[in-house]
C-alpha cells in the first residue's frame, strides 16, 4: 500500500478520554471495516502520568471504510466524551513550520521563496545610504490642493 493510499485510509480521533485503550477503539471501529493498525500517542515526556495524549489514529484496509467511519462517528461519544474523527493529516517534519528545530530562514525551499531580488536590496542598501528627507508635516499639507498636490 503506497503512502498516499494509507493516509487516505486513516483516520484522526481527537478528544479520546484517558480511559481510552486500542482495544476500546477496536471495538469502536471494527464496524466499519478491517483495522490494519490503530495507534495511540503516549505523552511526551516520560514523567507523565497520562497513559496517552487524548488521540489516535485507526488505519483501515480500505479508504471507503475510513470514510464511512469518519461519516458515522464524528462528533458521537465515547467513554463519555465527544470524539472529533477527521481523515489523517500528514505529519510534519520536526524540522519544518512552527515548533521546528531549526530557523525557518535556514529551512530547504525557504529562501526561494521569500527572497529579495537583487534589484530590490540595491535600493534599500542607497535608501540607507541616502535617508529620505523628511519635511514639516505643516509645510507638507500646505502644498496640497484639495484633490491632491499642487500643480507645479
Amino acid at each position: 500500500m503506497t503512502e498516499a493510499s494509507r493516509l487516505k485510509a486513516t483516520v484522526y480521533i481527537g478528544g479520546l478520554d484517558h480511559a481510552v485503550t486500542e482495544k476500546a477503539l477496536t471495538d469502536a471501529f471494527i464496524p466499519f471495516g478491517e483495522i490494519v493498525n490503530i495507534t495511540i500517542p503516549k505523552p511526551d515526556l516520560p514523567s507523565s502520568l497520562e497513559p496517552h495524549r487524548g488521540f489516535g489514529y485507526v488505519e483501515f484496509e480500505a479508504s471507503s471504510d475510513a470514510k464511512e467511519a469518519i461519516d458515522n462517528m464524528d462528533q458521537s461519544e465515547l467513554f463519555g466524551r465527544i470524539i472529533k474523527v477527521a481523515a489523517a493529516k500528514p505529519q510534519k517534519e520536526s524540522n519544518e513550520g512552527l515548533g521546528s528545530r531549526i530557523a525557518v530562514w535556514e529551512q530547504q525551499g525557504w529562501l526561494e521563496k521569500h527572497a529579495v531580488s537583487e534589484e530590490d536590496r540595491l535600493a534599500a542598501q542607497q535608501a540607507k545610504i541616502r535617508p529620505i528627507q523628511s519635511e514639516d508635516s505643516i509645510e507638507t499639507l500646505g502644498k496640497l490642493d484639495v484633490a491632491g498636490p499642487a500643480q507645479v
